[in-house]
C-alpha cells in the first residue's frame, strides 16, 4: 500500500482533501503534519485534529512551522473564517497533537520508509523546505511531492501572478523546486469552473452523512465569499482536487514536463512561479538560454474532473 504524509494549513479546503484521503482504502496515511498558511499554525493543527476525528480516524497529527522561513505571515481568514473553518464553532478535537515536530517527523519517517513515501502538500510548503535545509540527503530519499501550488497555466489567486500557497513562502517553494525531488504541481487553475461544488453538490452532500455534512458546513465561509466576490453559487476546492491527483493517476489527462522557476525578489512578482514546458524551451528560439535547465516539475494541465467529483462525492457519503 502507498505511504503517504500529508502536510497541511488546514482551512476548509484542506479539510476536503484530508477526508478524501482518510476514507480512502487504497494509501497508508502515515501522518498529517500542519504548517501556518490559511491560518496560523495552531488553528490549523486543531482544525486537522478535528477532521480526523470526523472521519473516525486515529491518524496523528504533528505540528510544524508557525511562521514563514523569512516573512511575516500572510493568512486566508478572510477567505475560510477566522478558524480557518467557518466560524460556525465546529471545531472542537477531543485529541490532542503529538509532541514531535512535524519536520523531525517527516524526516524520521522517510529515513525508517526511504524511497516508498509520497507527501502531498495542500499548504505553503515551509515544512519541506525546513526539512530540505536540515537534512538535503534524506529528503532526496522521498519517492514524491504533489504540490497544491502556482496558478498553473494561469494568473494567480492572491495576486495577478502569484496563488496564495506560494506567496505566503515563495522562498521555500523555491527551495523545494531546487532539492531534486521528484514533484507534480497541481495549480489553482485546475481548481475553478466546473471543478468547483455548485449548488446541486453542496445541497446533495449537506443532507447525507455526518461526513458530508461537515465538508460542507466549513466550507460556509467560502461560499458566502465566491457569492458576495463573484455572484456564484460555488464552492472551489483547491487541494481536495491536488488530493485526487495524488490518489488518483487516472484523472490525470494532461501533464507537462516543465522548469519551474520561483520568483522571490521583486515584490510585484514575489511569489510567482514561471512553467516554461520543455516543447516551449525546445521550438523557441528565445528560450535558448533555458535548453541546458534540467525540468523539476510535472505540472498538471488537464483532468477528469467529472470523475474527480463523482470519487469524492462517493467517498464523503461512505
Amino acid at each position: 500500500m502507498r505511504k503517504i504524509i500529508i502536510d497541511t494549513d488546514t482551512g476548509s479546503d484542506d479539510a476536503v482533501a484530508l477526508m478524501m484521503a482518510l476514507k480512502s482504502d487504497d494509501v497508508d496515511i502515515l501522518a498529517i503534519t500542519t504548517v501556518c498558511g490559511n491560518v496560523p499554525q495552531n488553528l490549523a493543527t486543531q482544525n486537522a485534529l478535528m477532521t480526523v476525528e470526523v472521519c473516525d480516524s486515529y491518524v496523528k497529527v504533528y505540528p510544524g512551522a508557525v511562521k514563514p522561513l523569512f516573512r511575516n505571515l500572510v493568512t486566508a481568514v478572510n477567505v475560510h473564517g477566522d478558524d480557518g473553518m467557518g466560524d460556525l464553532d465546529l471545531i472542537h478535537p477531543t485529541k490532542k497533537s503529538e509532541n514531535i515536530n512535524a519536520v523531525d517527523k517527516i524526516l524520521e519517517l522517510i529515513k525508517k520508509y526511504p524511497n516508498e513515501i509520497e507527501i502531498v502538500s495542500l499548504g505553503p510548503v515551509t515544512n519541506l523546505a525546513l526539512a530540505i535545509l536540515k537534512e538535503p540527503e534524506t529528503m532526496k530519499m522521498v519517492k514524491h511531492i504533489y504540490s497544491m501550488g502556482t496558478g498553473g497555466f494561469g494568473p494567480g489567486n492572491t495576486t495577478p501572478v502569484a496563488e496564495f500557497n506560494v506567496f505566503v513562502d515563495a522562498e521555500s517553494y523555491s527551495i523545494m523546486l531546487n532539492s531534486g525531488i521528484p514533484v507534480t504541481i497541481i495549480g489553482y487553475d485546475l481548481c475553478v469552473g466546473s471543478a468547483a461544488w455548485n449548488k446541486k453538490d453542496i445541497d446533495f452532500l449537506s443532507s447525507q452523512t455526518k461526513v458530508s455534512k461537515f465538508a460542507v458546513d466549513c466550507n460556509r465561509q467560502l461560499l458566502n465569499y465566491n457569492i458576495k466576490r463573484s455572484g456564484q453559487y460555488i464552492v472551489d476546492l483547491p487541494d481536495a482536487v491536488a488530493m485526487a491527483v495524488a490518489l488518483w493517476e487516472d484523472v490525470v489527462k494532461d501533464k507537462v514536463s516543465c522548469y519551474c522557476y520561483c520568483c522571490t525578489k521583486e515584490e510585484e512578482s514575489y511569489g510567482q512561479v514561471v512553467v516554461f514546458s520543455r516543447n516551449q524551451i525546445m521550438s523557441n528560439p528565445f528560450y535558448k538560454e533555458f535548453i541546458n535547465k534540467t525540468d523539476n516539475a510535472f505540472v498538471i494541465k488537464n483532468f477528469d474532473y467529472k470523475t474527480y467529483k463523482q470519487r469524492l462525492r462517493n467517498l464523503l457519503i461512505k
